[in-house]
């Protein structure tokens, strides 16, 4: 019993320091979430000013450089956006018409499959409507202050990336100062991996956006579906949220083809093509942009991404996974950590650890594949030493 205090102190201490964590995450979101969003930023933009500099461009001029071409990238994907939304606002009164007619036909619907007449169904949505009308005020004074919000988050984000670029080597040495020296060799290859994870990652997101609009939108415009292109920038853009993102934008496509056309053809049309073209982006195309850096897998990820979006909203569910992905390379290159690294991988296991006991084992040596026929217990323990540590593995140590 003795023994085993210090890993359940241990264990504690762990879950106490990641449920800190999340609390100084909920509590200083105005000031984190801006500084990871710049961190990630300065990561995707730092091979434009190593190259600038390399080719002897001053270092402020070259970081200025660097940011006014990601605000030219990211404005130029704004600007088509709002172009897509003034042609809908265009198209008002026949929006207007179709909306109409698709309610009546609902409408009818519901009172023919319940006993809610039409004029009940009415009844319930003028009664809605004031209440809606009640509450405007309300709802516009908390969209102006999240707007506020948005504009100064916005305003932030290129300040911090010019400090981040700006103080790199500074930053870096910290880092390297916060560890022993026997520690720097796994620090360098952490810091590394990170930058080509990010890196790939929010890279790998921007094409995605491209060819999807693309993608989408060209061949919803073959089919004859209006507002096509809006569709497609639409589901690009809120596909950058991971799961919750596809979902809204399945049914955000459904209402925008609902509000263009009374054919219910078109708005099945719009979602085999929706799948196909997600099918295509899940198994094809983002796996050759991005590669297999992301390793994380599916459970954890969906709780990351709702409680990303419980901290912090839009920003939280979009930075959850590679602040994740992150988290993973530190714990896997760390030896009291690497349990939570691969809680958080897709690395799962073929065999049960409830009747594997090698399973049970954290040990450094690579495992061996295990007939089925064989007695494995006794298999694995000829071709890896067991670590009786109990999860206190005590990595070497080098003298210098």
């Amino acid at each position: 019993m003795k023994q085993d205090m210090p890993v359940t102190v241990k264990r504690s201490i762990e879950l106490m320091g990641l449920t800190l964590l999340v609390f100084a995450l909920y509590t200083g979101k105005e000031l984190i979430m801006p500084l990871i969003m710049s961190f990630f930023l300065a990561l995707i933009l730092l091979p434009i000013h190593r190259w600038l500099t390399k080719h002897r461009v001053p270092e402020v001029i070259s970081i200025t450089l660097s940011i006014v071409s990601a605000i030219i990238i990211i404005g130029s994907i704004l600007v088509f956006f709002g172009f897509q939304v003034s042609l809908l606002v265009q198209d008002y009164p026949e929006l207007e018409k179709n909306v109409n007619a698709n309610l009546t036909n609902l409408t009818n619907w519901i009172a023919s499959k319940t006993e809610y007449s039409v004029e009940e169904q009415m009844t319930i949505l003028r009664n809605q409507s004031s209440n809606l009308l009640k509450n405007a005020g309300a709802y516009l004074s908390g969209f102006m202050a999240s707007a506020t919000g948005i504009f100064i988050f916005l305003g932030l984000i290129p300040i911090y990336t010019f400090l981040f670029l700006f103080y790199k080597n500074l930053l870096l040495r910290f880092v390297f100062l916060w560890f022993k020296r026997t520690s720097h060799e796994p620090v360098e290859d952490a810091l590394r991996e990170t930058e080509v994870m990010v890196k790939s990652y929010l890279v790998g997101l921007m094409i995605q956006i491209g060819y999807i609009t693309v993608l989408l939108g060209s061949i919803l415009l073959l089919l004859g579906i209006k507002h096509a292109m809006l569709i497609g920038v639409l589901f690009a853009l809120l596909n950058l949220i991971p799961y919750v993102g596809a979902l809204v934008g399945n049914l955000l496509a459904v209402l925008l083809t609902l509000s263009s056309s009374t054919d219910g053809w078109q708005v099945l049309t719009v979602l085999i093509v929706i799948a196909v073209v997600q099918f295509l982006d899940n198994n094809i195309l983002m796996p050759r942009i991005v590669g297999s850096k992301v390793k994380i897998n599916a459970l954890v990820s969906i709780m990351g991404v709702v409680l990303g979006g419980m901290i912090a909203g839009v920003s939280g569910m979009f930075l959850s996974l590679p602040i994740m992905a992150t988290l993973k390379i530190i714990f896997d290159r760390t030896d009291e950590f690497n349990h939570w690294g691969f809680l958080l991988g897709d690395e799962r296991p073929k065999l049960s650890p409830m009747t594997n006991h090698v399973v049970r084992w954290r040990n450094k040596h690579k495992r061996v594949p295990l007939p089925e026929t064989t007695d494995t217990d006794t298999t694995v323990e000829k071709q890896e030493e067991p670590d009786n540590t109990s999860g206190n593995e005590t990595p070497p140590v080098n003298k210098e």
